[in-house]
């Protein structure tokens, strides 16, 4: 009788270590821009919640959470929130070259433009990029007394901002408007302060952002895409790239998509489904930014949302 309850006792302590062994986990990689923390914490979120496994945010940039997927350690084994062309050096070497990483079936559309708040537009008939070379519209953004507006095209280190300053230049708007770079923070409270005073302020603009729920703001025109005239050199290429670069039009749409390890497959394939399938809109990821920027937490807002929208996450999980 021993021998048989000890082989019960055995057989149940192989079964529930073996469900333990069985719980799907994911290391998820948190770059620090807010529609990256606010897409990590939903797939945590979803995990949790939905699919009953674990889920970890991991800290880190562009670089260290490519090269970590690639290993296909597990270190970090998603990035939630790929921009491309942006970030197409990254999935030049880690999806086309490597073969180790893959992008999800759905991406959402970004954009990215240069925007002045709405009563500005409507009360100075601003309407075109070229608009802000006019001087009387150069003289109203001019908050330092230098002779030139100002035109936030991003914050230090971003490759936007780059391309932004090069298009000031290509744009002819040098004469009249100076570039200026500063945190994103500094741009928002700009925005609101130039509402709040009446005054003039231009500002690269993209979506999804939280801006188009904080503030009335408004796309400037700028001529079409046209590949022939957009060489947007990085310093990583050219050491002269501002010299050698050429933008004449506004950008292309971007896709922004999730990236995961492909070693996922074989550790937890139910979130390496999940991670296929998600279908968010630049919508969505802009509400999700508005309401972490308006003091909620990241994990709070990834809570209700799952919870109000849980047909929508079901389709996502093939339920």
């Amino acid at each position: 009788m021993k021998k048989i309850i000890t082989g019960a006792i055995l057989a149940l302590s192989m079964t529930v270590s073996n469900a333990a062994l069985a719980v799907e986990k994911v290391n998820i990689g948190a770059p620090a821009w807010t529609g990256a923390q606010a897409i990590a914490h939903l797939i945590q979120e979803i995990v949790v919640s939905k699919i009953g496994g674990e889920a970890n945010l991991v800290p880190g940039d562009n670089a260290a959470i490519f090269a970590a997927m690639d290993s296909g350690k597990g270190d970090i084994d998603v990035h939630p929130d790929v921009w491309l062309p942006n970030q197409k050096s990254f999935t030049d070497k880690y999806v086309d070259g490597t073969g180790k990483v893959a992008l999800s079936e759905n991406p959402y559309e970004g954009k990215q433009s240069f925007c002045v708040t709405k009563q500005f537009a409507e009360a100075n008939k601003v309407t075109s990029i070229f608009d802000l070379a006019r001087p009387e519209i150069a003289k109203l953004m001019d908050s330092d007394g230098n002779g030139k507006g100002e035109i936030w095209v991003g914050a230090p280190g971003w490759a936007s901002a780059n391309v932004n300053q090069v298009k000031v230049r290509d744009y002819g708007l040098l004469p009249f408007m100076e570039p200026v770079r500063a945190d994103q923070s500094v741009m928002t409270a700009t925005v609101g302060d130039s509402i709040k005073k009446g005054i003039g302020y231009a500002f690269y603009c993209y979506s999804p952002h939280a801006i188009w729920f904080q503030h009335d703001v408004v796309r400037l025109e700028e001529p079409a895409f046209d590949p022939a005239k957009y060489k947007a050199l990085q310093p990583s290429e050219d050491p002269n790239w501002y010299e050698n670069s050429k933008v004449m039009t506004e950008d292309a749409l971007k896709k922004v998509q999730i990236a995961y390890s492909k070693s996922l497959a074989e550790r937890s394939p139910a979130i390496t489904d999940l991670l296929k399938n998600i279908k968010l809109t630049g919508e969505d990821v802009s509400n999700f930014a508005f309401q972490i920027e308006s003091g909620k937490s990241a994990d709070q807002v990834a809570k209700e949302w799952v919870k109000a929208n849980s047909a929508r996450v079901d389709s996502w999980l093939g339920l």
